[in-house]
């Protein structure tokens, strides 16, 4: 017996876990209730996509396989949000009509890629240049489609490459109608990592790039973003003015020359007014 006692007394016990090993532990917890209320939201919505006619809180719980009560929660935030619509009368609950918005704007982007695309080509073989077309996502200039020169020289822009607007055409011609609260607040969020000896830092050089961008319809990044890399881009609008993109061309110095600009401008300018015609804008040509 001595001898039982005696080991069991000299086994070895688990180290305590040090502050950081406790602080990670701790601090995953949170991260993974997280994780489920996201995943259990997702599920209720795929639940009521579904059933057309609506789900009770009692459906959605045992389909589910969530507690009554956790169930009760989710539905109320997602009422809230408008992502669930409740029927007092039944207790039944729908899908919102903030999916709606979201599933439509999702939808504009992809189909305005589409429609942009013809006139992509049309600059391209009219300018024998690459041709990108660019939307505003949180502040920043987004590339979503693009057509690479048929020459040797290939610029460094890809699908999903996002820029500070402030220093690229595209983004330039996407902020060109907001006021200066906007403006100021997506330069402050958006800043440029990289600047070059022609880069616009000041906010009244910048307004002033974007009333003459107004004015013209097209804005020019000389050299702004890179050295030795010309852009030009023109604003596409939507049927309620908004500017929902923007299409341009960027090229080497030497291609894109002073003589060749306003050129090329044209000819980017024309395809943005005729896809913003497209899609209900009645923005008209600007002479000069």
């Amino acid at each position: 017996m001595t001898g039982k006692v005696a080991k069991q007394g000299t086994r070895e016990r688990a180290a305590p876990k040090s502050g950081n090993e406790a602080s990670k532990t701790v601090k995953s917890a949170p991260e993974r209730s997280q994780v489920t209320s996201v995943e259990r939201a997702l599920t209720v919505l795929e639940l009521l996509a579904e059933k057309r006619q609506g789900l009770t809180t009692s459906d959605l719980s045992r389909r589910a396989h969530v507690p009554k009560s956790t169930m009760s929660y989710l539905l109320r935030t997602l009422v809230r949000r408008g992502y669930v619509r409740r029927d007092a009368l039944t207790g039944h609950h729908t899908l919102g009509t903030r999916l709606l918005t979201l599933g439509g704007q999702a939808m504009q982007g992809m189909e305005l890629r589409e429609v942009a695309m013809p006139y992509l080509r049309q600059i391209v073989e009219r300018t024998r240049l690459g041709a990108h077309l660019a939307i505003l996502d949180h502040g920043a200039a987004v590339y979503v489609e693009r057509i690479e020169s048929p020459g040797f020289i290939k610029m460094a822009i890809w699908i999903g490459r996002r820029m500070p607007p402030q220093v690229t055409a595209v983004g330039k011609a996407l902020i060109c109608q907001l006021d200066a609260h906007d403006i100021r607040e997506i330069v402050a969020n958006n800043p440029a990592s990289t600047v070059t000896p022609k880069s616009i830092q000041r906010m009244p050089q910048l307004y002033d790039e974007l009333a003459r961008t107004r004015e013209r319809g097209f804005a020019v990044d000389d050299e702004e973003s890179a050295m030795g890399v010309r852009c030009v881009a023109a604003p596409v609008m939507a049927a309620s003015g908004e500017v929902v993109a923007s299409l341009g061309v960027s090229a080497t110095v030497s291609q894109l020359h002073d003589d060749y600009l306003p050129v090329v401008a044209g000819i980017v300018r024309s395809a943005a007014l005729k896809l913003s015609a497209q899609l209900g804008s009645r923005r008209k040509e600007v002479r000069g």
